[in-house]
């Protein structure tokens, strides 16, 4: 599968369960702190309607989704 990129913050409850979920499939990402990177955060706003809504997955294929869930982050993957 290919790898996506998931913008979170260290606080955030649905981030964590999302990491969890990703890691216990064994998909691949890269995880990066909106709160420690100012231009991952401005990616955050612009596709958020300028809200810093984490988590933000950016898939492979460049569309992104706002707290998705496991099962479509795993869907999103597959078909690409």
């Amino acid at each position: 599968m290919a790898q996506l990129t998931m913008y979170s913050t260290t606080w955030c409850g649905f981030c964590r369960r999302l990491k969890l979920q990703l890691d216990e499939a064994g998909i691949e990402y890269r995880e990066i702190d909106i709160e420690r990177n100012p231009d991952a955060a401005r990616f955050v706003e612009g596709v958020n309607g300028g809200n810093q809504t984490v988590p933000t997955v950016l898939f492979p294929d460049e569309t992104t989704a706002t707290n998705p869930s496991f099962a479509e982050v795993k869907k999103r993957l597959t078909a690409a």
